[in-house]
């Protein structure tokens, strides 16, 4: 998950969380965790508990699967020795020799770990993120018959300030050790080190998932590892991944590369309502948009029918009102785009998945004054069945507040490293390691992290040896595709036939 929200849309965002850096409790009373200088007091912080096991079933595809679930913690240690931080996973392992392990993160930055979890890999799921799902409805989880529990060991990590994961530093400290780029990669990694020294798998094959800002994350830590800590990941899947965060910016009138990458999601969404959605249609989409589209952009004033153009088959493409295409000039700048397609209907869409809606309570407003739908919609259902699963099923006993999404923490990171995003680790992983595979995943109605990006920025690398190593898969819905039970089952034969290939 990446809150990549306009900022109009930041000061009306739901969920802040209450660090140990904070001051001031939720009451407002003065943080007894504080001294007068307003540090931390660590020996008055509540201690994690010991990590916890419980034996669990699961069904997939029609056999029953018997697994560990494991609840637990690592610390992170500064340079002197000292416990800066308490990071939580949850682990789920079958007995068995020759398994290999997974481990997943999500984005954000700030979100915890339990949607891949309770949404698209581990044992058991719970409905969130489609169109129709509703924050009130049952958050019971049942077994996933799209886990990956059958073909390898999960183990999902919560970042700090997510989940259960805390600081144990002042605010400014945590900025500083936690909240920027490179130092989320570097205390990640030692957390992923850390696990498979503890666990005894350092010899296992080892998978990293990470979805869209997960996705960032993912080939930095893959070559961080690989550099520094002298792990090798034998693959890579990146979720709805936030690769190139400069390539999806609108750097004005000169680049056609926003409006490259927006047009084929519009489509897919348009296509999508339908019934037209699949490969043939889209294929068609995106020959367009690397082709007629692209060109009649640069061409400008230079030719006075390339505007028309654009906006006759944008219009077509779209379904858009032929008035509101042409005022754009066949760009389409996403959150005009989700007021607009559902306007009539009284509706907004998501930019995580363009036919998720909510009802608009400001349809009169000129700009946007709710958070994106489908956030609003996600952390009821994933909060309660994961503190449920944490507290009573494994009984892994803590009062601390479960942030499965952190705007607090998207606030306050250090963005500075990240617009020149991940992809430079991406092709020096692969070029380091002629083994190592990479299956990138999309949903084709995701305007948040667009897969067209990854198809421009795959097709710009070279090939280093087997040209399937580093595959792009497009599935319909949107970032969270997997929420629908097609695009998870597509996703997991994808991915086993990665994993198969070593």
């Amino acid at each position: 998950m990446s809150l990549r929200l306009p900022k109009l849309l930041f000061a009306a965002a739901l969920g802040t969380v209450l660090t140990v850096s904070s001051a001031w409790a939720d009451d407002g009373t003065k943080d007894a965790n504080k001294d007068a200088a307003g540090k931390p007091d660590e020996a008055k912080l509540p201690p994690f508990p010991a990590d916890k096991t419980v034996k669990q079933t699961t069904t997939i595809g029609g056999k029953t699967i018997s697994y560990d679930a494991t609840v637990g913690s690592l610390p992170v240690l500064d340079e002197k020795g000292k416990t800066i931080a308490d990071v939580m996973f949850i682990a789920y392992t079958v007995p068995g020799k020759d398994r290999p392990v997974t481990f997943a993160l999500n984005g954000g930055p700030g979100a915890s770990s339990v949607y891949l979890n309770l949404g698209a890999l581990g044992p058991k799921r719970v409905q969130f993120g489609a169109e129709g799902n509703s924050p009130s409805d049952p958050a019971t989880p049942i077994d996933n018959q799209g886990s990956w529990l059958d073909f390898t060991d999960l183990v999902f990590i919560d970042p700090v300030g997510t989940g259960f994961s805390r600081s144990r530093v002042s605010e400014d400290e945590t900025k500083k050790k936690f909240y920027s780029t490179q130092a989320d990669i570097e205390y990640l990694s030692r957390i992923v080190y850390d696990w498979l020294v503890k666990n005894d798998r350092l010899l296992s094959r080892k998978y990293l998932v990470g979805e869209s800002y997960g996705g960032f994350r993912g080939p930095r830590i893959t070559h961080y590892l690989q550099t520094r800590l002298g792990v090798a990941m034998n693959g890579d899947v990146l979720v709805s991944p936030y690769l190139d965060p400069g390539v999806q910016n609108d750097n004005g009138d000169l680049s056609p590369l926003p409006w490259m990458l927006t047009l084929p999601t519009i489509t897919a969404t348009n296509l999508e309502r339908q019934g037209k959605l699949n490969d043939a249609t889209m294929a068609q989409v995106i020959e367009y948009t690397r082709g007629d589209y692209v060109v009649d952009l640069l061409k400008g004033r230079s030719d006075p029918q390339a505007v028309e153009r654009i906006v006759k088959r944008v219009t077509e493409l779209s379904g858009l009102d032929p008035v509101f295409v042409r005022r754009a000039g066949g760009r389409l700048e996403t959150q005009a785009f989700l007021r607009e397609v559902f306007r009539n209907e009284g509706k907004l869409g998501s930019r995580y998945d363009a036919n998720v809606t909510e009802w608009d309570p400001f349809p009169f407003s000129p700009d946007q004054r709710t958070n994106d739908p489908l956030l609003d919609a996600i952390i009821a259902p994933t909060t309660t069945a994961m503190v449920d699963f944490v507290t009573r099923t494994v009984g892994w006993k803590y009062v601390g507040r479960y942030n499965a999404l952190s705007y607090d923490v998207n606030r306050l990171w250090d963005r500075k490293d990240e617009p020149r995003g991940s992809v430079q680790e991406l092709r020096q992983s692969v070029a380091i390691d002629s083994k190592l595979r990479v299956l990138i995943v999309h949903g084709w109605g995701d305007l948040s992290c667009p897969f067209m990006a990854s198809k421009l920025i795959v097709d710009q690398m070279p090939l280093m040896g087997d040209p399937n190593r580093v595959q792009v898969k497009e599935y319909a819905g949107g970032h969270m595709f997997y929420s629908r039970g097609d695009s998870q089952q597509a996703l997991r034969r994808d991915v086993m036939a990665m994993y198969a290939q070593h």
